[in-house]
């Protein structure tokens, strides 16, 4: 029987210019659908597992237009409650070598962030399923979100499942103050830690070593130290961090690290020339969601995991649409990116 993995968060509607237009010179705005936990669900689903995605949509076209995005791939969106009055949207500049990508949020008052507890039956929603994820994102957009966040947290872990967390700070949406109090709490019941190379220090103030972000220069080795602090702070069974080092808008490179209580386990480095990055740590998260889920070892997972989101680099808007077989294929080595005839 396949393996069913339940994610909680907003879908929001992706705005963006076409090419690498600006903002300011742009006259037409393409439309796509994404949204960190709904991104996951989309790799799952297209990596075989039972997906699904909770949250709150609007009953009018546009919120059906969103769910429809999802069910195109598989995802069960039998758990979105239907409501309120607005889907979040956010607009996209994307960046190109020197000039950084842009983001602004038009999300305030969307129909998750004013969901109620009672939009959400998790005895239902729980049932036959091995795992629970859910970002940063989802408990920063409204304080009746993080307290529905916690008591989904509380009922998953009542059932044994496991809980996964991808930090996924956002400083549009609330305080490095506020994440770490409100996060504080919730990872308490997390079994799996997922961070990029600045969310521990944001949500948490563990900071790597000899690391200067903004020059692209991460230490691989200081995470180390950042992955204990994680563990022997929430007792994670496992923290996971991924590491972009940062030449240019258009070329990163490209790691992750995991570390199991015992051992750390570093992937190979890829060089990235990017097409779409938004979603790449979503991709990631889903990569290790599906190698852990499924029994692969430490250095095995974390190669899965990072070939997943290397991948996902390449790939036009928010979902990852990469097959278990080309996933399986980078991660053993074949990275040429040579026709396949």
């Amino acid at each position: 029987m396949s393996k069913k993995v339940i994610t909680f968060g907003e879908l929001m509607l992706r705005l963006a210019p076409e090419g690498y237009y600006r903002f300011s010179q742009a006259d037409r705005y393409g439309a796509a659908y994404g949204g960190g936990e709904a991104n996951v669900s989309v790799s799952l689903s297209n990596f075989g597992l039972k997906a699904a995605f909770v949250s709150k949509m609007p009953k009018h076209e546009i919120g059906q237009a969103g769910i429809n995005s999802l069910r195109k791939y598989g995802v069960d969106t039998s758990f979105i409650a239907r409501g309120g009055n607005r889907v979040g949207i956010y607009f996209l500049e994307k960046g190109a070598s020197q000039r950084p990508s842009k983001v602004i949020y038009d999300r305030a008052g969307s129909s998750v962030s004013a969901a109620s507890k009672e939009d959400f039956d998790w005895n239902k929603i729980f049932e036959d399923a091995q795992w629970f994820h859910f970002t940063g994102i989802t408990p920063a957009l409204s304080d009746n979100i993080a307290e529905i966040c916690l008591e989904a947290c509380k009922y998953a872990k009542e059932r044994n499942i496991t809980i996964s967390c991808d930090l996924n700070y956002r400083n549009k949406l609330w305080s490095k103050e506020k994440a770490g109090k409100v996060m504080g709490d919730i990872c308490k019941y997390v079994n799996v830690c997922i961070a990029n190379e600045e969310d521990a220090g944001d949500v948490f103030g563990i900071k790597a070593k000899h690391t200067d972000i903004a020059a692209g220069k991460v230490n691989h080795e200081g995470y180390k130290e950042v992955a204990q602090e994680l563990k022997a702070r929430f007792n994670f069974s496992k923290v996971a961090i991924t590491l972009r080092s940062s030449i240019s808008a258009s070329d990163n490179r490209w790691a992750a690290m995991l570390y199991d209580g015992n051992d750390f386990f570093f992937s190979k480095e890829y060089l990235v020339h990017i097409v779409d990055r938004v979603g790449g740590g979503d991709s990631f998260g889903a990569g290790l969601i599906y190698s852990l889920i499924n029994g692969y070892a430490g250095q095995e997972a974390i190669e899965f995991a990072v070939a997943a989101s290397c991948l996902k680099h390449s790939i036009e808007g928010d979902y990852n649409q990469v097959s278990l077989d080309e996933v399986k294929k980078l991660a053993g080595g074949n990275a040429s990116g040579r026709v396949e005839r």
